[in-house]
């Protein structure tokens, strides 16, 4: 029989992916406006959060939490409204950092485990 899952990790990664989506839409204004500081400010941002994640949760779902909601935010940010509003523009900034974090986030959610404190030696014999 499955154990029940952990309400407090379902609520940590819930909360990672708030914070992701909060940094897709604060680094969407902040990459426009300070262009290039700015794209950089929000590139290490979210490289910060989801490398954050993971080292928190010790599990690989705590990168990939903040870089789900960091893209569900930026893609609803890329559809323009009726009234003819949109908030990215066609320059290299705006697909940098699209595709820069999305790159960003896929690195932290991929990169190996962190060693566990106290675990047995990788040499056998020992």
């Amino acid at each position: 029989m499955a154990s029940p899952p952990n309400l407090g990790r379902m609520g940590g990664y819930l909360g990672l992916f708030l914070l992701g989506a909060l940094a897709g839409l604060a680094g969407a204004l902040v990459q426009g406006g300070w262009f290039p500081g700015g794209l950089a400010l929000a590139l290490l941002a979210i490289a910060g959060l989801c490398w954050g994640g993971v080292v928190l949760t010790r599990t690989r779902g705590g990168g990939i939490a903040p870089g789900a909601g960091w893209l569900v935010a930026v893609l609803l940010l890329t559809t323009s409204r009726p009234e003819g509003d949109f908030l990215f523009s066609a320059g290299l900034g705006s697909y940098a950092f699209m595709l820069g974090g999305m790159v960003v986030a896929v690195m932290c959610a991929t990169l190996p485990k962190l060693p566990q404190p106290g675990g047995p030696s990788v040499r056998l014999g020992k």
